[in-house]
């Protein structure tokens, strides 16, 4: 867990989630970060509390935060929802995108018995809205697959590997909702792993009001643009 940790104080944690890992699972016997954060804490001789502002999906590598007290959960939460808590990522997405950026706005449905969203049209019942803003920062020689910057504006199950699969653009690694061409693309290019990282991460600390920013290497999917 020591490795996890990116930084700590009396009121939060941020940790660098491995992919693999679930965020919070009631799976009994399944490991999962909040239960090693607590184990962590009362180690360290302090109280086990974890407080859940935001998830990553089990496959996804990435910064999460976690508030170490009921007050700091509300604030980083509250900021969560006006934006001052803001979470950007980096995709490796199937196919050779031509505009250099755009957004995507779409009304997903959860299906529990699968665990899956998708797509809907506006009006479905249960459906809610999905946006996000999507940045090109390259595209590979053979036009195959690119590499991109994409920033939430909602929180959605699934959201980032639904909306670019719609898109036309699927996530590399992605088994639940790549297309066939992406998973060709991906065993060639031994992508094991959903290729998205969440990257990069920004708050303002819930007492002192300080603006804190944190980011993660991204060589590992530069490496496949040498």
């Amino acid at each position: 867990m020591d490795k996890m940790v990116v930084y700590e104080d009396d009121t939060l944690l941020v940790v660098h989630k491995p992919a693999g890992i679930a965020t919070e699972t009631a799976r009994i016997g399944q490991a999962d970060v909040v239960s090693e954060l607590k184990n962590y804490r009362k180690k360290k001789g302090e109280p086990p509390y974890i407080g859940v502002v935001h998830r990553l999906d089990q496959p996804v590598e990435g910064l999460l935060v976690f508030a170490k007290d009921a007050g700091a959960a509300k604030a980083l939460s509250a900021g969560l929802r006006d934006g001052q808590l803001s979470k950007k990522y980096v995709a490796l997405v199937a196919g050779n995108l031509q505009e250099q950026e755009g957004e995507l706005s779409d009304y997903l449905v959860k299906d529990g018995r699968t665990n899956l969203s998708r797509v809907v049209p506006e009006g479905t019942d249960g459906a809610k809205e999905a946006a996000l803003h999507w940045k090109l920062l390259q595209n590979s020689r053979a036009g195959t697959y690119a590499l991109l910057e994409i920033e939430l504006h909602t929180g959605r199950h699934h959201q980032i590997r639904v909306q670019m699969a719609h898109a036309g653009y699927p996530l590399l690694g992605d088994t639940k909702y790549g297309s066939a061409q992406a998973k060709e693309l991906s065993a060639q290019l031994a992508i094991r792993n959903v290729a998205l990282l969440a990257d990069k991460l920004c708050l303002y600390h819930p007492v002192t009001g300080k603006r804190m920013e944190f980011s993660l290497d991204i060589n590992k999917f530069l490496q496949l643009f040498a």
